[in-house]
């Protein structure tokens, strides 16, 4: 895929969030919209191919609006960007299944790496960033943590960066 055409994402776990798990708060819904929104602003610039990193939360929120935004869009295609063969295995059944549906569904399946270690989900993560030349984000600014490195990696990188208030 072409780095000009693709966009990835990054974006904070549900323990980060302030609804956690709970999908049906209006904060939730709100950041889905947002996160929807800014995948369609995307393709009107050009952009048409999407990673996702498939972490719980806003990871799976992104690849899944990128799907569905599919029948509208049918030359966007998913990557899902897995940073070990083992991810999401240790994961509650219903978890499993959402994240089991996105990988049948996506179009391009990356392991970054087989086996898991301590570097797995950073490697993941400039993968990403290397291959796009967008960078959406939902981030609260917190100077540390996975999000805040691939932003720094994306900025460090001169990627574009657009940053998805969660509030």
């Amino acid at each position: 895929m072409d780095e000009m055409t693709t966009c990835c994402f990054t974006g904070h776990r549900p323990e980060k969030l302030p609804w956690h798990n709970l999908e049906d708060d209006p904060r939730c819904i709100a950041i889905k919209e947002r996160i929807f929104n800014a995948i369609i602003v995307a393709y009107e610039s050009g952009y048409r191919h999407f990673i996702s990193g498939m972490a719980k939360g806003t990871d799976l929120y992104f690849a899944e609006a990128v799907l569905a935004l599919r029948n509208q869009y049918p030359d966007m295609t998913l990557e899902t960007a897995r940073p070990c063969e083992t991810h999401g295995q240790q994961w509650n059944l219903e978890q499993r299944k959402r994240y089991q549906t996105i990988l049948n569904a996506c179009d391009i399946e990356t392991m970054v790496q087989h086996v898991y270690d301590r570097g797995c989900m950073l490697r993941r993560n400039r993968y990403m960033v290397d291959k796009s030349s967008l960078v959406i984000a939902v981030y609260d600014g917190t100077p540390k943590g996975g999000t805040y490195y691939t932003l720094a990696n994306a900025i460090h990188k001169g990627k574009t960066v657009e940053i998805l208030d969660l509030e």
